[in-house]
């Protein structure tokens, strides 16, 4: 059995969510908002991520390396979710509220194996890199 284990990150943004979905929904523009700077451009990717959708992108933690990631969740405007092969999910969900949209984003680390990662701090840079990548959301949908 699995243990819960997540770490996320919310910050609302003066913006409509479906332009807020447009940007997560296009895999090309995933390194412009990426607050970790492990991401790098998009190796193989449809124009927009869909339910199932598959895609690839070069990445960067030291050494450079390729990884291919799955949608799994989709609703549009409001979800989209994706994991890459150790099944660890990023997620965002967005809900229209007062004075734009209330974005989360999380990062599910809960499969068996995630236990690994713990140690090694990654949870917590993590949510630092969530917050750095919101903000950037942010700058790139209201400017």
């Amino acid at each position: 059995m699995s243990e819960n284990r997540s770490v996320s990150a919310t910050r609302v943004i003066a913006a409509p969510a479906r332009t807020i979905f447009d940007l997560l929904a296009d895999p090309r523009r995933h390194c412009e908002f990426d607050g970790s700077g492990t991401v790098g451009q998009i190796k193989k990717a449809p124009e927009r991520l869909s339910l199932g959708a598959t895609f690839s992108m070069n990445m960067k933690i030291g050494i450079s390396y390729l990884t291919r990631n799955k949608v799994v969740a989709f609703e549009e405007n409001r979800v989209i979710a994706w994991h890459h092969y150790a099944q660890f999910v990023w997620r965002y969900d967005l809900e229209e509220v007062s004075g734009g949209t209330k974005v989360t984003e999380s990062f599910d680390y809960s499969k068996p194996w995630g236990a690994l990662i713990v140690p090694l701090g990654w949870p917590e840079r993590n949510r630092l890199a969530m917050e750095a990548t919101l903000a950037r959301i942010e700058q790139l949908v209201t400017s």
